[in-house]
């Protein structure tokens, strides 16, 4: 059975969502990962599916959903992916550990389309880059 990690962020439209499939793409399957945020947006970023494509990870179906529907579940790690989420972060069941990896939110990107879509890039890589070295530490 995977371990569980959900991914909170404000919105829960780009970064939680990029990281919740990466999670068990890197793992290879050892990570199960779920987002959630603490005013979601309704959506997933048009962009984030478009650079998860180029992964071939398809987040077409991904959902933008509230921490809430969550708080009764166990998880082994809890990650924040913003500093508001951070500070918002609900308590979960047991001694479930939080980390908080921030990253800038590539939504605020501005500049032309090229310029956008790098930012988009930059974040997911920096996100897998993160995840990576997590699992790499063997916690």
């Amino acid at each position: 059975m995977p371990k569980r990690v959900l991914v909170l962020c404000t919105g829960n439209s780009c970064r939680s969502q990029m990281a919740e499939r990466l999670f068990p793409l890197l793992s290879d399957g050892l990570w199960e990962g779920v987002s959630a945020g603490s005013n979601p947006s309704g959506y997933v970023h048009p962009k984030a599916i478009e650079v998860m494509a180029e992964l071939g990870v398809d987040l077409s179906d991904g959902k933008s959903e509230h921490v809430d529907q969550y708080s009764d579940q166990a998880f082994d790690l809890v990650v924040t992916v913003c500093d508001n989420a951070a500070e918002s972060c609900p308590v979960f069941p047991g001694d479930t550990p939080v980390a908080h990896w921030p990253f800038e939110d590539p939504a605020d990107a501005t500049g032309s389309e090229d310029e956008i879509l790098h930012c988009f890039r930059d974040i997911r890589d920096q996100i897998a880059n993160r995840i990576k070295a997590f699992l790499s530490s063997g916690e």
